[in-house]
């Protein structure tokens, strides 16, 4: 064998060994340099057989009928058509025209079968306009190494949070969904999911309001930020009385500037404090009560009184915070009726709904059995070695998996004391305002002598 060949072999598996170890360690290098086109390509020239095979093909018009029979052949089955093709940094995406007599739900029962027949590692549909769907061919798992795009978009009360499964940014928008509860046991990820919410919101013209009653161990870093701040249950319930007058008060605003006269504009009225002039809108509130299950423990029966309390005040703030711009974030490592009276009524108001690694189905079925049963048993099979994965509910009514970027406590913290100056005043919260210390000089020790 000549020195040429042998460089040109040696090449050859140079090249191999390099797009192999992008594959495993640059999935997303590899996708956008090689994997697009070879996809494609394999896509185009299996479609119609794949089709079959799935059983998403339909018998043939009668117009192909009759030419069939008019060159004396046998009439191929119609297969849904592609209007169109996308590459994306995750996969490819399809734009179909479904057949007559075709629905969604026939794509997304052979999926699974679609995602073999391909080699890609997942795929989803969605319904675009009848007649019309999207299929999202993921190349690679995105969620192994979650990579968030460089440029996120900024927006008030909206936060990008993680990736989802299907390549998609989840973002929590607290317009579109007002409250939402957030579980998961102990290093789930849940923490981090919100930290990323805090570090989002934080540059942002937003009250954050704080109930840790965990002694303020999750929040108290954050405290150069928050507006108020518990630590304990009872001040947690003073604090709850202050939110509700602070939206009562808010309420009667939006009642004095409705302008019911005969001669305003239909425009004029308005019934939330969105639709009220910049100079008198209230700024926006979000409660963020971490490990709501403290709140509704009891040990004595005046301690029973006070849960009770408590538990009316949240749900009162999530059946009316929405039009006065109150949000609530509710957090906990586990959610359920046992809790105590109240626990129900509570979930209902909550519309949002995350689930990270849980320890037991029950609290993953009062989270997410509403939504989906699948979405329950995706939520009970989270691994332990995928912290920050989560199920979640979509506003569309389906769920999807998502993941959330590591934060560290430190770097939400920094973002915090970095936009310490955008901290809201709100005069009902004033005598929650956390104090942040100033840090004691250590005195140097003298040396020890023997």
């Amino acid at each position: 064998m000549s020195g040429g060949t042998l460089a040109a072999l040696g090449g050859l598996v140079l090249v191999a060994a390099l797009v192999g170890w992008l594959r495993w360690k640059r999935p997303l290098w590899y996708w956008l340099g090689f994997g697009w086109l070879v996809t494609l390509v394999r896509l185009l020239w299996s479609y119609r057989a794949v089709m079959e095979a799935c059983g998403l093909t339909e018998q043939p018009s009668r117009s192909r009928v009759w030419v069939a029979a008019a060159m004396d052949r046998a009439p191929a089955r119609a297969v849904p058509r592609v209007r169109g093709a996308r590459v994306t940094r995750s996969g490819l995406v399809l734009r179909l025209k479904i057949l007559p007599g075709q629905e969604v739900l026939d794509f997304d029962a052979a999926s699974e079968r679609l995602r073999h027949s391909w080699r890609m590692h997942g795929v989803h549909v969605r319904a675009l306009r009848p007649g019309y769907l999207e299929v999202r061919l993921i190349a690679y798992d995105v969620l192994r190494r979650v990579e968030m795009p460089r440029k996120l978009p900024a927006e008030l009360l909206r936060v990008p949070v993680a990736l989802r499964a299907d390549g998609a940014l989840h973002e929590r928008d607290f317009r579109a969904s007002p409250h939402e509860l957030v579980i998961g046991a102990t290093e789930s990820g849940k923490s981090v999911y919100l930290r990323g919410l805090i570090k989002g919101l934080a540059p942002q013209r937003v009250a954050l309001v704080g109930i840790d009653c965990k002694w303020g161990v999750e929040l108290a870093p954050f405290t150069r930020r928050l507006s108020a701040l518990a630590y304990t249950p009872e001040d947690a319930g003073a604090l709850l009385d202050a939110l509700v007058e602070e939206m009562t008060g808010r309420y009667e605003l939006i009642r004095a500037s409705q302008n019911l006269d005969p001669d305003a504009s239909p425009e004029s009225i308005t019934s939330d404090v969105w639709g009220l002039p910049e100079d008198i809108r209230p700024v926006p509130i979000v409660v963020i009560v971490d490990e709501v299950a403290e709140l509704f423990l009891i040990a004595s029966k005046a301690d029973e009184k006070r849960r009770d309390h408590m538990v009316t005040q949240l749900v009162r703030l999530g059946q009316l915070g929405r039009a006065a711009a109150i949000y609530l974030e509710i957090c906990g490592q586990r959610f359920g009726s046992e809790l105590g009276t109240g626990a129900t009524a509570l979930r209902a108001q909550l519309t949002g709904r995350v689930s990270h690694r849980v320890n037991d189905e029950a609290s993953a079925k009062m989270a997410l059995g509403d939504i989906s049963l699948r979405a329950v048993g995706a939520a009970t099979a989270i691994p332990a070695e995928r912290p920050g994965t989560a199920v979640v509910g979509l506003a569309s009514g389906g769920w999807a998996r998502i993941r959330s970027p590591f934060v560290s406590l430190d770097q939400a913290a920094a973002v915090c004391a970095a936009y310490e100056g955008l901290t809201p005043d709100v005069p009902a919260l004033d005598a929650f305002r956390p104090h942040v210390p100033v840090p004691a000089e250590i005195p140097s020790q003298a040396p020890r002598t023997v």
